[in-house]
C-alpha cells in the first residue's frame, strides 16, 4: 500500500502525482473489500498489490486517445497488473474514484488550512497581550469615537478567527464524504459494504445518499467557509492599511532591509502585503460563486461542475494558504507606535470624553436631552476653536453647577476606559 503523508505543502496536494496515487490507493483498497466478500480471489488481490502502478505521462498518452482521464489510468494499471485488472474498478463507476479522491485532497488542504489559522491566532494572540494596555483612540465612521486599546483590536480578530476556525473545520467534515454506489448511486454492482471499507481506510465517511456522483453542497460550503476566514483576513488587513497612512501612522506591515517602495519615491514604505490580501480575498469571494452555481446539476448528474471545481478547489485552498502565511508574518513583525497613538488620541482636544460627561451630567439629574444639548455645545466650540474640551466644559456653569471639581476631573481620566480590559480578554477563549 502506498504510505499516506500528512499536511504536505499546499501544492503537493493538489498535484497530478498525488492524485493519481490516491486514485491507485482507491481501486486497491476496493479490491481488498471484494475480497473480503469473496467476489474476487484472496490471491488475485495479493498479485494487484504487489503489480499496480502507473506512469503519468502514459497515462496523459492514452487520455489523448480516449479523452477521459479514469479511463486511461486503469488501462494503464493494466498494462502493469496484466490479467487481474479484471477484478479493478469491478461494480465502479468514474465518479466513485473522483469523487471520493477529491474528498481525500479536501481533507488534506482543509488540515493544512487549520493548522495556518491555528498559527495566525497564536500570533495574534501574542501581539494582543504584548499591546494589552496600550492606549489609543477607537474610530466609527473612521472618526475619533473612545479610547481602546490596541491589545484589545487585537482580540476581535483573535475571536473571529477562532469562530472562522470553527466553521472550517465543519466544512471540512461536511465535505469528507465519499461514495461507491455506481452509476447513479444504487449499489446495483457493488455492495455498500465495499464503500465502507474504502472509506475508512481514507479517512472519509460514506455518502448517506448519493446519485453518480457526491452532492455538490458540501463542496460550496467548503469553498465559503475559505472566502469567510479571506474575509476576515480582509478585514484585518483593511485595518492595519488604515492605520498605517501617514497622517495616522499607528502601525507598520513589516518593511525589511533592502526593500523598496516606489520605483520614483525612495521614502515609501507601502503596505503591499495588506493590499496583496485584501486583493486575494476578493478572489475568494469569485470562487463561492462558482461553487454555489455548480451544485445544480442535471438529473443524477452532469459533468458541468468538473471543469469549475479543476480551478476552483485548488485555486482556493491554495490562495488562502498563501494569505493565512503571509498575514501571520506581518502580524509577527508588524510595528507598533504607541507614542503616535497617544497624540493621534490627543488630536481632537480631549472630545472623546463626551459620553462620559454626559452619563455624569445624567447621574446628577439632568435628562438625557438637556445633557446631550450641554455637551454638544462645549464640544462644538472645541472642534470650532481648537480649544481643549476640558476648558470649554469648565466654562459652562450649566456643566459645573451640576458636578464638582472631583467629578470632573474624573471625567477626563483614562482609567475609566481601561477598567474592563481584563476582564473582556477574560471571556475569549
Amino acid at each position: 500500500m502506498i504510505e499516506r503523508y500528512t499536511l504536505p505543502d499546499m501544492g503537493r496536494i493538489w498535484s497530478e502525482q498525488n492524485k493519481l496515487d490516491t486514485w491507485l490507493q482507491f481501486e486497491i483498497l476496493a479490491c481488498e473489500a471484494l475480497a473480503q466478500l469473496g467476489e474476487i480471489p484472496n490471491d488475485a488481490v495479493e498479485r494487484i498489490k504487489k503489480h499496480a502502478r502507473f506512469d503519468a505521462n502514459r497515462v496523459k498518452e492514452i487520455e489523448e486517445v480516449t479523452h477521459h482521464d479514469v479511463i486511461a489510468f486503469l488501462t494503464n494499471v493494466a498494462e502493469h497488473i496484466g490479467n487481474d485488472s479484471r477484478y479493478v474498478h469491478l461494480g465502479l463507476t468514474s465518479s466513485d474514484l473522483l469523487d471520493t479522491t477529491l474528498a481525500v485532497q479536501m481533507k488534506e488542504a482543509g488540515e493544512l488550512l487549520l493548522q495556518r489559522v491555528a498559527d495566525l491566532r497564536s500570533a495574534i494572540k501574542l501581539r494582543a497581550v504584548e499591546h494589552k494596555k496600550t492606549v489609543m483612540v477607537g474610530r466609527t465612521h473612521g472618526i475619533h469615537a473612545e479610547p481602546i486599546t490596541f491589545g484589545l483590536k487585537l482580540l476581535v480578530w483573535y475571536d473571529e478567527l477562532g469562530r472562522r476556525e470553527k466553521t472550517l473545520r465543519d466544512a471540512i467534515e461536511a465535505a469528507a464524504l465519499g461514495k461507491l454506489s455506481g452509476a447513479v448511486g444504487t449499489f446495483a454492482h457493488i455492495s455498500p459494504k465495499v464503500e465502507e471499507h474504502v472509506c475508512k481506510k481514507l479517512g472519509l465517511r460514506p455518502a448517506p445518499a448519493s446519485t453518480q456522483v457526491v452532492q455538490r453542497d458540501v463542496h460550496a460550503e467548503y469553498v465559503s467557509a475559505i472566502a469567510l476566514v479571506g474575509a476576515a483576513l480582509e478585514q484585518f488587513a483593511t485595518e492595519i492599511r488604515n492605520l498605517q497612512r501617514t497622517d495616522v501612522l499607528e502601525v507598520e506591515e513589516p518593511f525589511k532591509k533592502g526593500q523598496k517602495g516606489s520605483s520614483a519615491m525612495p521614502h515609501k514604505r507601502n503596505p503591499i502585503i495588506c493590499e496583496r490580501v485584501t486583493g486575494m480575498a476578493r478572489l475568494l469571494r469569485g470562487y463561492v460563486v462558482a461553487s454555489l452555481e455548480n451544485v445544480a446539476l442535471w438529473h443524477e448528474r452532469d459533468i458541468s461542475h468538473s471543469s469549475v471545481e479543476r480551478v476552483v478547489l485548488p485555486d482556493s485552498t491554495i490562495a488562502l494558504d498563501y494569505m493565512l502565511v503571509k498575514f501571520t508574518a506581518v502580524v509577527k513583525g508588524m510595528v507598533v507606535y504607541p507614542d503616535n497613538m497617544k497624540r493621534n488620541l490627543e488630536k481632537v482636544n480631549g472630545l472623546v470624553y463626551s459620553q462620559r460627561l454626559l452619563l455624569e451630567l445624567a447621574r446628577a439629574g439632568l435628562s438625557r436631552e438637556d445633557a446631550y444639548a450641554l455637551v454638544q455645545e462645549a464640544a462644538m466650540e472645541t472642534w470650532e476653536t481648537g480649544k481643549a474640551f476640558e476648558e470649554t466644559v469648565r466654562a459652562r456653569k450649566g456643566i459645573t453647577s451640576k458636578l464638582d471639581a472631583q467629578s470632573l476631573a474624573a471625567v477626563f481620566n483614562l482609567d475609566g476606559y481601561l477598567q474592563e480590559v481584563d476582564t473582556i480578554f477574560a471571556r475569549v477563549r
